[in-house]
């Protein structure tokens, strides 16, 4: 009488567990269909790496979405040394250990795989380095070995709103791009004046994240907190007169900016004011058809801004230009306030036609209720 499947199964772990391993493979004989996993287990403790890769592709074919077998064919391929096809497999599996839910007993295997990956990672770094040599510094191929060897994730264009299709891919801009940025610069120390006229007061910026009335509250942890606060001169396209009118060499300075003028939405500017201690957690703009500006007015060393892949901290005298549709961070862990002049200008690849285009679609789709904001930080 045959023997049931189940019980030749019962009697192979048996065996594995008691160290018997040439009888574990005798009965696994047995079986015309052996369990897939049951059979790489019992080639791994008889030291036959090529039966244990047969056994883990079957039972990756059988079933390609196990991450059982995926973290095994990883290990088996690091152990041979083949870091491009154990990198594929890790990933693989911490890939669909992101859509959840994952057994406990696989949490220390996934472990292992993000440590691998990490020293994978590093290992494939230094050797396109030493095989580059300086051509490494190049800072455009430097990010891109970041990028490959996973120690920078890519970051895209992801406007929250609104994607035009076809402009380049570029978290940060330089000043040496924008001829009209020098007078601007130049006014710095005015604007410096007209700020420390109205920061002499002692009152708080209103918040730069408020709730607004019909609206639900912002899923965000500065809400309704000065802590991040806005003192506006253009808010909306609409100018706020009183606060113009405290700041003229401000107003003067931003005349020479590009700024769009799209009805109920821009001009936009405002001073945004970060208080010590405060985070702006990531995020993203509403547009990628924008840049945005910010001229340093009151900053010190342990302020920054990171957009995508790159952190630049506020120098005085130099306004930083960036595209905030990239994931970006901003945080001030010093103790002395920080305070930008922030505006818009529209992207310099955007020409005259499609500039007029533009307005007029922001425009249209305004007409079906107002904007809901989008200023910078």
């Amino acid at each position: 009488m045959n023997k049931p499947v189940a019980a030749i199964v019962a009697d192979i772990q048996t065996a594995l567990r008691r160290g018997d391993v040439a009888g574990a493979r005798a009965q696994l004989a047995t079986l015309a269909d052996a369990p897939p996993l049951l059979a790489a287990q019992v080639a791994r403790m008889s030291g036959d790496p090529h039966g244990e890769e047969q056994a883990l592709a079957r039972a990756l074919e059988l079933s390609p979405g196990q991450m059982l077998p995926m973290l095994a064919m990883g290990n088996l391929k690091a152990e041979r040394g083949d870091d491009r096809a154990a990198t594929a497999f890790y990933q693989a599996a911490l890939k669909r250990a992101a859509a959840g839910p994952v057994p406990p007993e696989l949490h220390p295997l996934l472990q292992r795989a993000q440590t691998w990956l990490a020293e994978a990672g590093a290992r494939f770094e230094g050797h396109m380095r030493a095989a580059l040599g300086d051509i490494a510094h190049v800072p455009r191929v430097a990010l891109a070995i970041d990028m490959l060897s996973g120690k920078v994730p890519l970051y895209l264009q992801q406007p929250s709103m609104f994607y035009f299709p076809g402009l380049p891919q570029r978290p940060f801009y330089e000043r040496h791009e924008f001829p009209w940025l020098a007078e601007l610069e130049a006014a710095i120390p005015a604007m410096q004046a007209e700020l420390a006229f109205r920061l002499a007061g002692g009152e708080d910026f209103r918040p730069y994240v408020e709730t607004q009335p019909g609206r639900p509250a912002p899923n965000n942890p500065l809400k309704n907190d000065p802590s991040w606060g806005a003192h506006y001169f253009w808010q909306n396209g609409e100018i706020v007169a009183e606060h113009a009118a405290a700041a003229p060499a401000t107003m003067a300075a931003l005349a020479a900016a590009p700024i769009p003028v799209i009805k109920g939405r821009s001009p936009m500017a405002l001073w945004s004011l970060l208080k010590p201690g405060t985070h702006i957690q990531p995020h993203h703009g509403m547009l990628n058809t924008r840049l945005i500006c910010h001229v340093p007015l009151v900053v010190n060393a342990d302020c920054a801004l990171r957009v995508g892949p790159e952190t630049r901290r506020w120098e005085p005298g130099k306004a930083l230009i960036f595209d905030d549709s990239f994931e970006h961070e901003a945080w001030n862990r010093g103790t002395e306030t920080r305070v930008i002049l922030l505006f818009e200008i529209w992207r310099p690849e955007i020409g005259a036609e499609e500039r007029a285009a533009l307005t007029r679609l922001f425009e249209g789709i305004d007409l079906l209720g107002s904007a809901q904001g989008g200023n910078g930080f």
